[in-house]
This record gives structure tokens, sequence and C-alpha cells, in this order.
């Protein structure tokens, strides 16, 4: 993995990251709409967005205030590899496809869930990520043991996420709590404001394993397999091109999972799933 950092910290829209501010930017919402890509070509720069509040996916150091994070690698490896430089910045998730449709942001990473919708604001990279949905509940909780015990419940999620899409269409006679952090998502279930968390499956086991250890535990089983995207404006299908073939050779040639067993631990156990899914 290149390790120099091609990214200039701009941070336009500022936002104030917790920990447990969580691995939401993944799920995200489904803004539709014409995007406004530059029509093609590669650039030598590129304004890149993100939401810093998805450890550890993207966010920002307490010491130093650096941006870093499994995203952060993943998309400085690709422009090292493509050929661009990055300029950074930041935003709450969903402002991320409104600004991408207005031309202020060129290119997005923030464990964006790829859907049909959103396909029709953005083009996305084939994909980087393999998650789902998982639920968490208080640790002293026995209650809720799988989906079918939120019937009816108040579940935490993020503001405009694929998992509060989830929880209006397939949970009856559950109410969604939405919040522009996450974290506030996790501490409303801790302070008894909601019954559970339904969110991106590595951000809530992150967060159990970090902040909220003893507080909080997962239960059922992994909902909705979703694959996460590098969105790309509208109408750029060279620069698309060019960051899948980048990204292919990563996976292939192990930088993909060096990067992955930094911020995980360990290998990923669907490599060949997403290996196969590059296009």
């Amino acid at each position: 993995m290149n390790s120099t950092r091609r990214i200039t910290s701009t941070a336009a829209i500022a936002a104030t990251v917790l920990l447990a501010g969580g691995l939401a930017g993944c799920s995200g919402g489904d803004d539709a709409g014409e995007g406004g890509g530059d029509g093609g070509g590669l650039e030598d720069s590129y304004t890149v967005a993100t939401d810093t509040s998805f450890v550890p996916f993207e966010f920002q150091e307490e010491e130093g205030g650096e941006y870093v994070g499994f995203d952060i690698d993943i998309i400085n490896e690709i422009a090292d590899r493509v050929g661009f430089e990055i300029e950074l910045e930041t935003t709450n998730f969903d402002g991320i496809i409104p600004g991408m449709q207005t031309g202020t942001f060129d290119i997005a990473i923030a464990g964006m869930t790829i859907t049909e919708e959103r396909r029709e604001a953005v083009d996305f990279t084939s994909p980087y990520y393999k998650s789902g949905l998982r639920i968490g509940v208080p640790a002293d909780d026995d209650t809720i043991t799988s989906i079918d015990d939120l019937e009816g419940k108040t579940i935490a999620t993020r503001l405009g996420s694929t998992s509060a899409n989830y929880i209006e269409e397939n949970i009856e006679g559950a109410t969604p709590n939405t919040y522009e952090q996450l974290d506030q998502a996790y501490l409303a279930v801790e302070g008894d404001g909601a019954d559970a968390v339904l969110y991106d499956a590595p951000n809530v086991e992150y967060y159990i394993l970090t902040a909220g250890e003893g507080k909080l535990k997962t239960v059922g089983e992994l909902i909705e397999a979703q694959d996460y995207g590098i969105a790309v404006g509208k109408g750029n299908e060279e620069l698309v091109t060019a960051m899948n073939e980048s990204l292919a050779e990563m996976i292939d040639d192990g930088t993909y999972t060096e990067i992955f067993k930094e911020w995980f631990g360990e290998e990923p156990e669907w490599l060949d799933d997403l290996a196969a899914s590059q296009d």
C-alpha cells in the first residue's frame, strides 16, 4: 500500500466526530434525481466527500485532527494508482448525494450502500465492501432476539440510511427514531430512548467492541446483504472505469486485504465474492 497521503483536508462542512459516531456513512438514504458529472475524462484532482463519523471507515483522530480509516486508505490507494490528487471535504451523510448533484463533490466514499434509486442520482464503482444490517439492544435485554421482536418497537438509526427505509417498509408498527449522527442513535438505546438500534453491521459491531462494550449487544442474524460502492458524479464513465481497474488490481495483488486487516484485524471472509463482483 502506498503510504503517501494525497488528501488536503478542507473540512468544508465541519463535523464533530465521536468514536461512537459510527460506521454510519454506510447504509444511507435513497436520494434520487439527475446528477451533475463533468461529462467524462480524467482530471488531475477531484473533490471527495465523506462523512467522518463512520468508524472505522472514516473518522477524525482526536490528536492532530487527521482523517483516517478504511475508506480513507482505499480512496488514497485508488488515487495513487489512477494518478489524481484528492481534496477531502466532510459533510453529513444525507448531504453527500445532493452535493454531488450540484457539482460540489466529484467523488464520495462513506460506506454508501449501492441502491437502484441512488443510481438515478450518481454512478457507482464496483463494490468494495460487503455488509448488511445488524440489531443492537441493551446488554441486559432478553426480550429482543430477532427482527420479529422489533414489531411495534422504537428503533434508533441514522437519518437518510437504508436501515431507516428498512424499518419503515419491513417492520410492522415500528417507529424509526432517526439521528444525523450515529452516536446519538446508540446513546438513545443506552438511555432508554429507543428499544434497539438497527444499522450497518460493521458499525454496530465496532461500537459494541469499543465505546458500547458492556452496554449493548448484537442479536439475531445479519439482515439484507448490501454492497458499498464509491459514488462518482453522473457521466464520468472514464473515471469509474479507471477506479474499477485499480480496485480490481488491489484485490488481486493483496493490497486490499492488507488495508482490511489493518482496520478490522482479519481477512475478509467474502473476498472471493468481492473479487467476482468486480467489473
